[in-house]
């Protein structure tokens, strides 16, 4: 994996890398590590943290000197499989309260690209309970955050709906046509694509004008680039030549002992790459 020639702007996913760090000193480490630009996934215990929790994110984003281009809604316990909270009856009063904090804490980075995971089928509401809601949750978010929701397509979850870039895409449609919104766009994690075989050459030429963030892992194992059998140079690749010019985040486990060897220091910083 070089991605020799690819012009490629890359943030480091603090949310599953430089695990071994407390949270906060995340932010520092990617900067040492070379990279001016990071991602998290919900960074907080509860949808609606202290205010003093969230001044401490925000410092130390700033102290670190890195931009944060990728922030999460809540998403409900992961750990314990849950993915998302959109499409999750009797969850709605605190997704609005989360994506006013998340909204805030955009306006105070300069954050504009929100991951909006879409929710895991639940019992007691049928699939269309749960897309009607979710088409209303989407909408509101993008109403509400200055920037772009994304809505990913997510594998090694059974009963989370969206498996394929096109599943995403007729969500995103949905909205667009209910409420107008179109600030809303597919995030192309190429490693859950793949797994959950979707044809990811054929998804990036359909729907690279749809492609609001590209996030990337090796597989099998979903280690770092170079430690599994995915074409990701030949994505990146077909994604530069479709025009896209988004942050690519890295979101994969740390295989070896230096999770970015793979990635010469010069490509990991815009300010220092000779893209």
């Amino acid at each position: 994996m070089t991605t020799k020639g690819v012009a490629v702007r890359y943030a480091v996913n603090c949310s599953i890398l430089l695990t071994d760090l407390p949270l906060l000193e995340r932010p520092a480490a990617a900067r040492a590590a070379g990279f001016d630009a990071v991602e998290f996934w919900w960074p907080f215990s509860t949808s609606v943290p202290a205010d003093g929790e969230v001044d401490a994110f925000v410092r130390a984003i700033d102290d670190a000197g890195v931009r944060l281009i990728g922030l999460n809604f809540a998403a409900g316990d992961m750990p314990a499989g849950d993915r998302g909270l959109m499409s999750w009856p009797g969850r709605s009063a605190e997704l609005r309260d989360n994506i006013a904090v998340v909204a805030d804490i955009g306006r105070r980075l300069g954050c504009r690209s929100f991951n909006a995971l879409y929710g895991n089928r639940v019992d007691g509401a049928t699939a269309g309970q749960q897309d009607d809601l979710a088409a209303e949750h989407l909408a509101l978010a993008a109403s509400t955050v200055t920037g772009t929701v994304l809505l990913e397509p997510v594998s090694g979850a059974g009963r989370y709906p969206l498996k394929t870039a096109a599943d995403a895409v007729a969500v995103i449609e949905r909205v667009a046509g209910d409420s107008g919104g179109t600030n809303i766009r597919l995030l192309a994690d190429l490693y859950h694509l793949s797994v959950n075989g979707d044809d990811v050459d054929a998804a990036i030429s359909a729907y690279a004008d749809r492609i609001g963030h590209v996030q990337i892992a090796d597989a099998p194992g979903r280690g770092e680039p170079g430690t599994g059998d995915l074409p990701l140079d030949r994505w990146l690749a077909a994604l530069e030549r479709t025009g896209y010019r988004g942050w690519t985040g890295l979101e994969y486990r740390a295989i070896g002992g230096d999770p970015f060897a793979w990635l010469p220091r010069d490509r990991r910083s815009v300010t220092t790459s000779t893209r």
